[in-house]
């Protein structure tokens, strides 16, 4: 049975309930903008935004992380 993107979004706001303590640790957060054709689209807050190594959070730490938990997610855009 195929997820909506109902299901999907539930799947991925566990997996950042798991990964966000850490990016809050920091100073920063993230927010879902919207999930659409596999692509997670996000908006990074707080000390996140403009950080140096943003762009490694998002690609080595929470796609990578989503990705291997929801294979639907192919990918995580920052807005």
């Amino acid at each position: 049975m195929k997820k909506d993107n109902k299901d999907i979004l539930e799947e991925i706001n566990e997996c950042l309930e798991i990964v966000k303590p850490y990016i809050k640790n920091d100073g920063g957060d993230l927010e879902i903008i919207k999930f659409e054709d596999g692509i997670l689209y996000v908006k990074l807050l707080g000390a996140c935004e403009g950080c140096y190594l943003a762009d490694y959070t998002i690609k080595d730490g929470i796609e990578s992380f989503l990705m291997e938990h929801i294979p639907e997610v192919k990918g995580v855009v920052t807005i």
